[in-house]
């Protein structure tokens, strides 16, 4: 089965950039913001390595349940 990757969007001042990243990911740049550390971090995306700076990063807000488009219950 096929890993389930999470939506998430990195706001900065005035703007914010999405992605979707592992489960494991997000807990590595959860853990650098909230332990304080300073400088660049990398990040593995669905579509490629985003690099930080840790310092800059405002919110990471986690999209909460899965997008679905069409009908249904």
């Amino acid at each position: 089965m096929p890993e389930v990757k999470q939506r998430i969007s990195i706001g900065f001042h005035g703007q914010a950039l999405a992605a979707r990243v592992s489960p494991e990911q997000l807990a590595t740049l959860r853990t650098a913001l909230e332990s304080g550390a300073q400088g660049w971090h990398e990040l593995e995306a669905e579509d490629g390595t985003i690099v930080l700076d840790l310092a800059k990063v405002v919110f990471v807000q986690v999209d909460a349940g899965d997008q679905r488009v069409g009908f249904g219950a």
